[in-house]
């Protein structure tokens, strides 16, 4: 008699994995997407703007001299032309505006008023000078020649001056400190003020004259670059986030007699 022996049979049985929550994953991802696509239009529209601005002041500067009277009429459309102008200077009436910096040093914006032959008065920014030893110590500044003088000089809206906080510079000697001075005009002025480039008198060239801004387009081409290259990666892990639901099943044995 033969025996025959007998062994238990095992069958393979995989639970197939279901992806959770995916309409949320998903709707979360899509949500991320948008923002990161929003803010590339963004950045990019920016730097549209930008070199629109930065175009406009080119041509502008490299109109020709014209006189005061023929730019004020409309003084938004002609910030940063070159004007000429006949006028004197109030030396008892100048400011100077902190935090400017030249070649890694630390001064101030010298601003002179000046009233033009026509009876407008206005803020005439002569440049840049060194501050003193100290914070309190007022530091020197050229002197201005009396009389009628002429000037050519760049237009300038009355907002593009910098903002913060002034130093007066009283004829007295005394020293002050003007928290507000109309909207960066001081006593009633124009709305614009100049930039001098220099002037009838050798001496109304400033010596270190205040700068035209750097031109550059700046990085928002490559932050809106960058913000599509964060959706592709939302898209990235929203598909490796699924893949790894997808094929984290449990392999199972049955058994069978």
């Amino acid at each position: 008699m033969k025996s025959h022996a007998r062994f238990p049979n095992y069958t393979l049985s995989v639970i197939k994995p279901r992806e959770q929550r995916p309409f949320l994953k998903t709707f979360v991802a899509l949500i991320l997407i948008a923002g990161c696509l929003w803010a590339s239009q963004w950045q990019f529209h920016r730097g549209e703007d930008r070199k629109a601005k930065n175009d406009t002041i080119e041509l502008r500067i490299a109109l020709p001299i014209d006189e005061l009277e023929n730019l004020i009429t409309d003084v938004e459309a002609s910030e940063w032309r070159t004007t000429s102008v006949s006028g004197s200077f109030d030396p008892e009436n100048q400011i100077l505006i902190r935090n400017r910096y030249f070649e890694g040093k630390y001064g101030y914006g010298v601003l002179t008023r000046f009233t033009s032959d026509q009876g407008k008065t206005m803020w005439v920014d002569r440049g840049w000078v060194q501050a003193g030893s100290s914070a309190t110590q007022i530091p020197e500044t050229p002197a201005v020649p009396l009389g009628d003088v002429s000037i050519v000089a760049r237009l300038r809206l009355d907002s593009s001056l910098p903002t913060g906080s002034f130093f007066a510079l009283p004829t007295s000697g005394e020293q002050g400190l003007i928290t507000k001075l109309n909207a960066q005009s001081g006593l009633t002025s124009e709305n614009f003020y100049l930039d001098l480039i220099s002037g009838s008198s050798p001496d109304l060239s400033p010596t270190t004259p205040t700068l035209i801004p750097t031109l550059s387009d700046g990085p928002h081409l490559a932050y809106a670059v960058q913000w599509i290259l964060f959706a592709g990666l939302v898209v990235y892990g929203r598909y490796l986030i699924r893949k790894m639901d997808l094929t984290s099943g449990q392999v199972l044995t049955t058994e069978e007699v």
